[in-house]
């Protein structure tokens, strides 16, 4: 069984793949949760988390925009987009406590992103937090 990292790797692919110009990722996602032994609970989780985002990109992205200073989110990588939108939506729409989110998003970044990707998560991810609080 998958554990909720493991769902968050996933799910940082799927948008990674969307970002790319996969717009058909969504009709594989079943297919890629099965592939990764996310299931059951794990699945359901994946999905509100997937799903989530889908439905309320505009306001995640509004979120993000507001904290990135000189930055724009369409010129971020898009490794560093996929984790902030992910750790926004944690943040603004679950009761997952924030400090857990924020902790996984640096140590996703840590492994997927590059030697900044981390700081520049947390700072973002941190103002969001601070603005929700």
């Amino acid at each position: 069984m998958a554990t909720r990292r493991q769902v968050r790797e996933t799910i940082i692919g799927l948008l990674y793949a969307q970002d790319t110009g996969n717009e058909n990722i969504i009709k594989f996602r079943d297919e890629i949760f099965e592939e990764k032994k996310i299931r059951n609970q794990q699945k359901q989780f994946a999905v509100e988390l997937y799903q989530g985002i889908l439905d309320n990109i505009d306001e995640i992205d509004k979120a993000i925009n507001r904290y990135l200073k000189e930055w724009e989110l369409e010129k971020i990588g898009m490794i560093e987009r996929a984790l902030l939108r992910l750790g926004a939506y944690e943040l603004l729409y679950t009761k997952l406590d924030s400090a857990v989110i924020i902790n996984e998003a640096i140590e996703l970044a840590k492994e997927l992103g590059n030697e900044t990707s981390s700081k520049f998560v947390n700072g973002v991810l941190d103002s969001i937090k601070k603005s929700i609080s």
